[in-house]
């Protein structure tokens, strides 16, 4: 195995999903059969990056897209954490070997799988796609659907609460700030303002009212600053797909390795879902607050936040039917729809490899 071809086939995983193009991940060429991914997290300056849960769930999306990139050059690639490294800063160990078997169709999409955040058809899902979206995740995890106008009616509720809490958190401000790219198309390492899926109104006061949260905040509190986003960003994308996807594991996480595993199976299902002629957009958020309220973990100075993510989390267990100790992994909407015009793009792979030898 050449460097040349290792190249490669980090120059495809690295086209993974991670939350808000945070990219977790740095790249080391150890041998030529060896590689190691360097992970991180951002728990420390990133609210929704819980117990640094959705960094790990990005790592096992790289993985995976590691493992289908070297499907493309005959190559095997199984990896295991290297022991002692701490989940704040995993080490994965790759081992590359050769294998006779075919490109993995799914790796024609890695490319070209992106959000969906404007609104999609809502031509329902047909029973083959919810069987194959089904079996992508694997026996490991179990998939609900919300599909009915009621069921999507009911999560649009669920979102419209939800983003209450995401645009009235101050602690929450420095990440909306900071994850915008703004009069872009594309945007290598953040979210270009074109992708975020609000009119071109509301994109032009987005970025002056979001250069300081005190000007977030009188909007919301005089001006009903939360309402138009929610409705743009929350309420009508909620109706304006084929459905939601709630993804539950066989068993409750006790490791963070249960996490990248998740991780693992939600870049299969994305990616099948593309192939599909599907796009998604994922919806963790609710998860996240919900995360945060059943560990009882205040996360917020403002006493209220607390309070409303508590109810967030009944509500959602009321929409999920969901008992409180019940775990789930993944939250998303799917449809039909043409391509984004704008999107994410990655870091260069110099960029992602400071440890490459």
């Amino acid at each position: 195995m050449s460097r040349e071809t290792l190249e490669k086939i980090l120059d495809l995983a690295r086209w993974a999903p991670s939350g808000d193009n945070t990219q977790p991940w740095r790249f080391e060429i150890v041998s030529d059969s060896r590689l190691a991914i360097h992970g991180f997290d951002t728990r420390k300056h990133v609210l929704y990056d819980f117990d640094g849960h959705a960094s790990h769930m990005a790592h096992g999306a790289l993985l995976e897209t590691l493992r289908l990139a070297a499907t493309r050059f005959a190559l095997r690639a199984e990896w295991k954490l290297r022991p002692g490294s701490p989940d704040e800063a995993p080490i994965y160990e790759v081992t590359l070997s050769p294998a006779a078997m075919a490109e993995d169709p799914l790796l024609r999409h890695v490319e070209t799988r992106s959000v969906q955040r404007r609104a999609m058809r809502a031509t329902p899902l047909a029973p083959a796609q919810k069987d194959a979206l089904a079996a992508a995740v694997g026996d490991g995890y179990t998939l609900r659907f919300f599909e009915s106008f009621a069921d999507r009616f009911a999560v649009a509720r669920l979102l419209w609460q939800n983003a209450g809490i995401r645009l009235t958190c101050p602690e929450a401000y420095p990440v909306h700030r900071d994850i915008i790219e703004w009069k872009a198309r594309y945007s290598a390492d953040r979210i270009p303002d074109q992708a975020v899926g609000v009119d071109p109104a509301t994109t032009l006061l987005m970025r002056w009212v979001m250069q300081r949260w005190e000007r977030v905040a009188f909007f919301n509190r005089y001006l009903g600053g939360t309402i138009v986003p929610r409705v743009q960003l929350d309420f009508i994308p909620a109706l304006a797909c084929a459905g939601h996807i709630l993804m539950k594991p066989a068993t409750r996480p006790v490791e963070f390795l249960d996490h990248v595993r998740a991780g693992v199976a939600l870049q299969r299902l994305w990616l099948t879902a593309a192939s599909l002629g599907l796009h998604l957009q994922p919806e963790m958020t609710p998860l996240i607050f919900r995360w945060y309220a059943r560990e009882q973990r205040e996360f917020s100075s403002l006493p209220r936040i607390a309070r409303q993510a508590r109810a967030l989390a009944a509500r959602f267990e009321s929409v999920a039917g969901a008992k409180e100790d019940d775990s789930f992994a993944f939250f998303c909407r799917v449809g039909h729809s043409p391509p984004p015009r704008s999107r994410s793009l990655r870091k260069t792979l110099d960029e992602l490899s400071a440890r490459i030898r």
